[in-house]
């Protein structure tokens, strides 16, 4: 199984994993030794798209059987058999629960596709946890101590540059029980911290209850025993309401880090992207998390290039964001996707210049990044512990200032091998990541 794309594909990759194993498949992590590869795709992006291309193409050679799952897969539906002769069968967003029919039909050298309705119920097939690391242990077994987990599916917002609502459908919640129920196996198995993702969190329930509910799915999951972490991906920022910023400031076991893409600040360039709120109401809306959550750390999402941005825009962008010194962002160049309106827009902005924005960007968020982690260097902080670098000879893991695969980690060294977590002092800062020693080996 490889699973490319966001961590809301690599739960169905679980999913299907589950499905697999429970029909009398074995999985393996070589591909020179499986009888069939599965790719989970994304297709949210030509890059995304290409790199799933080259994943199929570099299996191709291989003896196993190739199947492609996901947001690829429906995107182009039956084309792949067209484009890429070597794929033997072909599973949709909608269609994760077929895995086992498509991957014995691949095997027995028969094609095979499956296009199920989108913007149905959630899946709740089981999953074998491969943790926020991608690993598992070769019983099935939870080995995570971080996992992530999916409330909704879809997306009903229509952002102008975003293929989402096409690809995976309108929003649909999960019942808050079955969240429960989820998240009480997560901890049972081992797991302490859990990372909700969804396309967007907070219109988690309005489909299913006429009204949001992600404060109340809150207020139940902290009371899940064994969890000690519960972090929040994809928080849109024109439904932040002040009840969450409550439950976010008084709920110790929901950390203060929140991800909440905002694309862009300049009012023109929102209302071009179909994106609701305002610059005026994003700057009250930062003010007011630092002031009644002290110590927040917002990671949030730029797009550079979009259609029409001038350079007076960027340079609003640029401002904006050396005023606000947020600690975690990522600027992306705005990519032109067949099928969305904003393909179509005029004022189409060259690639470089769109490549020369999203860097300078960067360069100036690098800066404020350095120096918010030159704050922390004298601080003690609890590090949930991942794993061991033998080139480097020490372990490393991450605290609450830090999500899995867009942040940087904290190496620290030990004495003994650490529990669950630790306590560490942080001594040092290079390139986004944090150095420092177990509190027990300072005593």
């Amino acid at each position: 199984m490889i699973s490319l794309g966001c961590a809301k594909n690599l739960v169905n990759s679980e999913q299907m994993m589950y499905l697999l194993r429970k029909a009398g498949h074995t999985l393996t992590g070589d591909v020179s030794d499986a009888d069939v590869n599965i790719v989970n795709t994304c297709g949210f992006l030509e890059s995304a798209r290409q790199e799933a291309v080259d994943q199929i193409l570099e299996l191709a050679p291989l003896r196993g059987k190739i199947v492609v799952a996901g947001c690829l897969a429906e995107l182009v539906k039956e084309e792949i058999f067209t484009e890429l002769p070597e794929v033997s069968a072909i599973v949709g967003c909608g269609s994760f629960d077929r895995i086992v029919k498509a991957a014995e039909a691949a095997y027995a050298g028969e094609k095979f596709s499956a296009f199920d309705a989108l913007g149905a119920s959630v899946s709740e097939t089981p999953r074998v946890v491969t943790g926020c690391n991608g690993e598992c242990r070769p019983d099935g077994g939870i080995s995570a101590k971080s996992a992530y987990l999916k409330i909704s599916e879809g997306c009903s917002n229509h952002c102008a540059y975003c293929l989402i609502p096409t690809i995976r459908g309108a929003h649909v919640s999960r019942p808050v029980e079955r969240i429960l129920e989820e998240a009480q196996t997560l901890a049972s198995g081992g797991v302490r911290e859990i990372i909700l993702v969804a396309q967007d969190l907070t219109r988690y329930g309005i489909d299913l209850y006429g009204a949001p509910r992600l404060c109340e799915l809150l207020n139940k999951l902290c009371e899940t025993e064994g969890i000690r972490w519960i972090r929040l991906h994809y928080l849109y920022p024109n439904e932040f309401t002040d009840e969450l910023i409550d439950v976010i400031a008084s709920r110790d076991k929901i950390i203060k880090y929140i991800d909440m893409p905002i694309q862009h600040c300049s009012d023109e360039i929102l209302r071009a992207m179909n994106r609701r709120g305002s610059k005026k109401q994003l700057e009250e809306l930062i003010q007011k998390l630092k002031e009644r959550i002290p110590g927040i750390v917002i990671r949030t999402t730029v797009i550079t290039g979009f259609p029409g941005e001038t350079q007076a825009h960027h340079l609003e962008m640029c401002d904006f964001l050396a005023r606000h010194r947020l600690p975690r962002v990522g600027a992306f160049a705005y990519s032109a996707e067949d099928g969305t309106p904003a393909s179509e827009f005029p004022g189409q902005v060259p690639e470089e210049t769109k490549l020369r924005r999203q860097e300078q960007i960067m360069t100036l968020q690098r800066d404020i990044m350095d120096s918010f982690n030159e704050t922390r260097i004298g601080q003690t902080v609890d590090v949930i512990y991942e794993g061991y670098d033998r080139l480097a000879e020490t372990f490393y893991g991450r605290s609450f200032a830090e999500s899995p695969d867009v942040d940087g980690k904290i190496f620290f060294s030990s004495k003994t091998v650490p529990g669950d977590f630790t306590r560490v002092l942080i001594e040092s800062a290079d390139n986004g990541d944090l150095f420092g020693t177990a509190e027990e080996d300072l005593l």
